[in-house]
């Protein structure tokens, strides 16, 4: 990108940009469809944060200032940099650009990290349920690659739902890569229930989360029980038609929404805003 490219020219010279503020080079970019793409950064030293949660990222705009919106961090806590899974919005202020960059380019990272799909804002339980739409299977990404879900819980189940089958690939290939990840590819064996779904396109599993829930198919299909308030858990992220639609569901079995500062049964990500800008 051009403008990009000349952010870290000389500030003697004249047609030279500013440098960005809280900047974060890029490491890796893959375009999994021409609606979807993940990209990585350099991971600041002094940046903590909690699987699951969300930073500020963004680019300078053309008046100069920055063009922000939140994105879940797609990686792990452990991991040495900062994974991120986003929509392609042709006319969004931000991801009409962002969408271009290139490994060396950099982006604003803002690091304060905040959200509630974090394990600390749920009642100890025995089951987790991961439930996305899109690219709200981020914050899952970097819980199913999270050591502390397994040793917190018996069973993990991610249902994710997108439109066509080339969608899901992002988070088929990272499910798949558990099983033989050296941190825990033991811990995940037995243990994580993969149900991803599509709504247009002929798939062995089809259908919205929510109808699925609402229906029973995916307990019937897994062999699971029905939710019950007492073992289950769930976190919930997606647009906000659809988290309104799944909250209704889940407090339909009885459980309660909570936060970090109110533990219970479930929790939505209210930060993120689906198909985004």
């Amino acid at each position: 990108m051009t403008e990009l490219a000349t952010m870290n020219a000389p500030a003697t010279t004249p047609a030279a940009k500013p440098h960005l503020p809280d900047a974060a080079k890029v490491t890796q970019v893959t375009h999994w469809t021409d609606r979807l793409f993940s990209f990585r950064v350099e991971r600041p030293q002094s940046l903590r944060f909690r699987s699951g949660e969300f930073v500020m990222i963004g680019l300078l705009g053309d008046t100069g200032k920055p063009l922000l919106r939140a994105y879940s961090i797609a990686s792990p806590s452990w991991d040495d940099g900062l994974e991120f899974y986003s929509i392609k919005v042709p006319d969004g202020p931000l991801t009409s650009r962002l969408q271009h960059i290139a490994v060396g380019d950099e982006i604003i990272l803002r690091p304060k990290p905040v959200g509630t799909l974090v394990h600390d804002a749920l009642l100890p339980g025995k089951r987790i349920w991961f439930l996305a739409t899109g690219t709200g299977l981020a914050p899952f990404a970097s819980l199913m690659r999270d050591p502390e879900t397994y040793e917190k819980y018996d069973q993990v189940i991610m249902m994710h739902t997108c439109r066509e089958v080339a969608e899901l690939e992002y988070g088929r290939q990272l499910v798949e890569s558990l099983h033989d990840d050296p941190l825990i590819g033991e811990m995940v064996a037995g243990k994580l229930l993969y149900y991803p779904t599509t709504t247009r396109e002929a798939f062995p599993h089809m259908g919205r989360v929510t109808d699925n829930l609402a229906s029973g198919k995916v307990f019937q299909d897994l062999g699971l029980p029905p939710m019950d308030p007492a073992t289950d858990r769930a976190m919930v992220c997606g647009s906000l038609a659809f988290n309104v639609d799944v909250k209704a569901i889940l407090e339909g079995f009885g459980l309660r929404e909570g936060a970090n500062s109110d533990p219970q049964e479930y929790v939505v990500e209210k930060a993120f805003v689906g198909d985004g800008i």
